[in-house]
């Protein structure tokens, strides 16, 4: 089993490869690290999906940026991909980001998502699910009409 600190290094270690191969990146300091989802499997899978290109978008309430007091995310934003255990897997840059209400999602937007069998009827039944679960401990409850932050992306490393 990898400690934190050995994980980190793997964080480290990608940034600055990626450094290496692109000098002209603007940002200058290593970028937020992250996992997709709230449990083990679905993070590994979904870090997979980013490493072969598959996934190309993310899905997060805007609830949870509102709850966590967290900045939404903008175009030109890169973020490092890692395993839910931290091992760094992948650099990704922000293309676009669309506001939009739950039972408005599209089976384009659930296919660029890459996960499960891609269709829309997948994607609403774990996204209801996941939203649940991390509005369970506040009073407030899942709405069909909720903003989801529809967030585009692309790898752009490894390559």
């Amino acid at each position: 089993m990898n400690n934190g600190r050995e994980n980190f290094k793997s964080v480290i270690s990608l940034w600055e490869d990626f450094l290496t191969q692109n000098p002209q990146n603007k940002l200058g300091e290593v970028p937020v690290s992250l996992y997709f989802c709230d449990n083990e499997k679905d993070a590994n899978e979904c870090a997979e999906l980013v490493v072969k290109g598959i996934k190309q978008a993310t899905a997060t309430s805007l609830w949870w940026f509102e709850k966590n007091n967290e900045p939404l995310p903008r175009a030109g934003d890169q973020q490092i991909v890692t395993d839910w255990n931290g091992n760094a897997k992948a650099i990704i840059e922000t293309q676009k980001i669309e506001q939009v209400p739950f039972n408005k999602i599209t089976e384009e937007f659930a296919a660029t998502e890459g996960e499960g069998d891609k269709s829309l009827k997948y994607w609403k039944k774990v996204h209801q699910a996941y939203y649940e679960r991390e509005m369970a401990y506040y009073p407030e409850k899942f709405s069909e009409d909720m903003i989801i932050v529809c967030e585009f992306f692309k790898k752009i490393y490894p390559t």
